[in-house]
């Protein structure tokens, strides 16, 4: 038996394939192979060999199961390998694309808006898109059941979650967070609303949120810290137009418009954004004695602040990842 192993063993390291394993196989282990037909001599041994002899051939049956399984496991992970290095991407950006690289015009009035703020002493806050119905409409004084609610038709992951419809949440999360201190803080983040994308809607965009708490905030600071903003944003002074407006976790309320110099001259008005001062409501609940503390808030449209300043045209030409619309604005801050 012992030479019957070597030979065997021999061949199974030879083998190459799991079809020279299975001819292997075949020939040792099948109804007409060696192993059966050394099951057949059993007849012509004394009583007394039998049980040893018996002993033996399922020894050597189970020597040559477990070496060409372990060969078909090598082979296998061989085979494995080399087709994973065959198949190999590689991820890395060629260093040319690297250095080729232009920001994202999202990002670049994202950045340029914090920048502002962050010269005046904001901080910049984030917070989950993924939020809870309390902070993205409780805390901003939208009950549940609040006709207000239908502004944002919201995504709903379940009854008390949901994707966020504004930053708002940050500001309610960090002045929980200020244990009623003084904060001025800024919101940039990505919000979501079911809406039907055309031209000028998505379903989804990116939103910059702004919050000052102290005592003795006023209307006349937001005024005149949204103007400064304006005429940083356009790179020159801009006429701004305040309208009533109507917001739950604001009171009073604005929406601000901005002139647009059309070609032939004539001036028009667009909306950029919304504001107003803290709802007293929205401070209690944060924990603020609306009676000591006030504030303002507001919030501005990414896309409509790059639609204005660069002349596009449809909202959708950011999210197609299209490089020709992309490189258009290399170079601009």
């Amino acid at each position: 038996m012992k030479d019957i192993k070597k030979i065997v063993l021999e061949k199974i390291n030879e083998a190459k394939s799991l079809l020279q394993l299975q001819e292997i196989r075949i020939e040792y282990l099948s109804k007409k192979g060696l192993v059966n037909d050394l099951m057949k001599k059993i007849s012509k041994l004394d009583k007394s060999e039998i049980k040893s002899y018996g002993q033996e051939i399922n020894n050597l049956k189970q020597f040559i199961n477990e070496k060409i399984k372990s060969k078909q496991d090598e082979i296998k992970n061989k085979e494995l390998d080399l087709q994973l290095e065959k198949e190999k991407i590689d991820i890395h950006l060629d260093k040319d694309v690297l250095s080729n690289a232009n920001k994202h015009i999202l990002n670049k009035v994202i950045e340029d808006v914090e920048d502002f703020f962050l010269f005046k002493g904001y901080e910049i806050a984030e917070g989950p898109e993924l939020e809870t119905d309390l902070y993205n409409f409780e805390m901003m004084n939208l009950s549940k059941g609040h006709p207000a609610r239908e502004m944002q038709d919201s995504f709903y992951v379940d009854a008390e979650n949901l994707l966020r419809t504004h930053t708002s949440p940050v500001q309610a999360r960090e002045m929980i967070k200020k244990k009623s201190k003084k904060l001025a803080i800024i919101c940039p983040g990505k919000v979501y609303r079911r809406d039907n994308d055309d031209p000028t809607h998505s379903h989804q965009f990116m939103q910059i949120e702004g919050l000052v708490v102290d005592e003795n905030i006023n209307f006349a600071n937001l005024k005149s810290t949204l103007i400064e903003l304006i005429n940083h944003i356009f790179g020159k002074e801009r006429n701004v137009r305040m309208r009533p407006s109507y917001f739950p976790f604001t009171e009073p309320s604005v929406e601000v418009d901005v002139s647009l110099i059309k070609e032939n001259g004539d001036e028009n008005y667009i909306e950029v954004l919304g504001a107003g001062m803290v709802h007293p409501r929205v401070l209690d609940m944060a924990g603020y004695n609306p009676d000591k503390f006030s504030g303002f808030a507001f919030g501005i449209g990414v896309e409509r602040i790059a639609i204005l300043k660069y002349k596009i045209d449809d909202i959708r030409n950011f999210y197609i990842n299209d490089l020709r619309f992309l490189n258009q604005f290399k170079g601009d801050n």
